[in-house]
């Protein structure tokens, strides 16, 4: 029996908290002991498993400000965690024997971790790196970026044992930090099918869409690098390809994560509205907020088409969710969804565009056949490549291997 304790910043409901979240319950699959250290943590906000007490979960450091008058948004991340680092050192190794510390996304704390009691092992999974995910500034943003990304490379080269979700991720990773010789594992996140095998209970939302429409949805958070525009735009050019009687039949659900907190969210769903507004297409979109995971599973069952727009995603546990659901997956030809997405098999790569998007849309409209053989091809995909059970196996081998490396 292994003890792991998870450091992640923001235990919300986004791609990386669902694959952290994945890999604490499959390490408990496994009889080890594993708990979560979290900078936030909002009940109405996050995983059913964080919240009913199927994983432990406690926050330190929130009182600490997430931003400065709106800016520094990077810096205030990581005093938190460097802050809850050191909560980490001086109270929860000081009260338990940790063996391994899964830290995520942030890995300026590790130092810190490093003095722990017992000498835990470090495993820091690296979802992209920090400096790329935020958008190029002036001379005064470079100046205050450069320390910073100075310390990200530096600290994460002090991790033991190095995760990313893909491969397109560790050739960023390798790219970015050319000072470190580290050759991160790949970790491709899984699904926890258990819950996507349960049938979906009548979910309210029902009554807010168009009953017997053939229905396109997109899951992503309410960011502007989602791309999420473009499932609107191409709505409105489905609009000028197709009779009326067919668009009539046509229903666009936009489903997101929205935090109040995020001023980003906020804004980002103003425009989104607007922009459908401005093209006659409110009574065609539903959008929702976070919804939550009764509701996702309910909508899974229930559409025909999953959209995925982001360009240069990570890896994108999206389309895995969809494949799952024998849905066919149209996704922007980049990143994690090459990796997952087989063209004209389980779904279409397109390039970002209308034109492009608009095309399999409604190709997979005027052919139920394909859409059930598409969904077929899918589900067999996640089954024998992206499986939990192999997700487990996995991490559990990587966990044991590092316990078994002479400190």
């Amino acid at each position: 029996m292994v003890r792991v304790l998870f450091l992640h910043p923001d235990l919300g409901i986004g791609g990386a908290e669902r694959l952290v979240v994945d890999a604490a319950l499959a390490l408990k699959n496994q009889g080890h002991v594993v708990s979560f250290l979290t900078n936030h943590h909002d009940e109405s906000h996050c995983f059913e498993e964080t919240r009913d007490g199927t994983i432990a979960v406690e926050t330190v450091g929130d009182w600490i400000p997430r931003s400065i008058f709106g800016k520094f948004n990077a810096f205030c991340a990581y005093v938190r965690m460097i802050y809850a680092a050191f909560y980490t050192v001086l109270v929860v190794a000081q009260n338990e024997k940790l063996d391994v510390i899964f830290c995520d996304q942030i890995s300026l704390g590790i130092p810190v971790l490093r003095l722990a009691k017992h000498d835990p092992r470090i495993l820091f999974y690296c979802h992209f790196p920090d400096q790329l995910q935020t958008k190029p500034g002036g001379m005064l943003k470079r100046i205050y970026r450069a320390p910073l990304d100075y310390l990200e490379e530096k600290t994460t080269g002090q991790a033991d044992r190095i995760l990313v979700n893909s491969k397109f991720t560790r050739r960023v990773f390798k790219t970015t930090f050319k000072r470190l010789s580290m050759d991160p594992d790949v970790l491709y996140p899984s699904l926890n099918t258990k819950f996507f095998d349960n049938p979906p209970p009548d979910d309210e939302v029902s009554s807010k869409i168009p009953a017997r429409s053939f229905l396109f949805l997109s899951i992503n958070r309410y960011e502007r690098k989602k791309n999420l525009s473009l499932a609107i735009e191409t709505f409105r050019d489905i609009m000028t390809s197709v009779s009326a009687a067919e668009f009539d039949r046509m229903h666009l659900i936009l489903a997101g994560g929205f935090d109040l907190r995020v001023m980003e969210n906020v804004q980002h769903y103003q425009e989104l509205t607007i922009l459908a507004k401005d093209l006659n297409l409110l009574d065609k979109i539903t959008f929702l907020k976070s919804p939550k995971d009764s509701t996702k599973l309910w909508l899974l069952n229930n559409v025909h088409v999953l959209l995925y727009t982001p360009e240069n995603e990570h890896f994108g546990i999206v389309p895995l969710e969809g494949m799952y659901m024998n849905k066919p997956v149209i996704a922007v030809n980049s990143g994690g969804p090459m990796e997952t997405i087989v063209h004209e098999n389980t779904g279409y790569l397109c390039q970002p565009t209308t034109e492009d998007f608009k095309k399999p849309m409604i190709k997979l409209f005027r052919d139920p056949k394909l859409i059930e053989s598409m969904g077929q091809m899918g589900r067999k995909r996640v089954e024998q490549k992206f499986s939990f059970e192999a997700f487990t196996a996995s991490l559990n081998q990587i966990i044991e291997e590092m316990l078994q490396e002479p400190k």
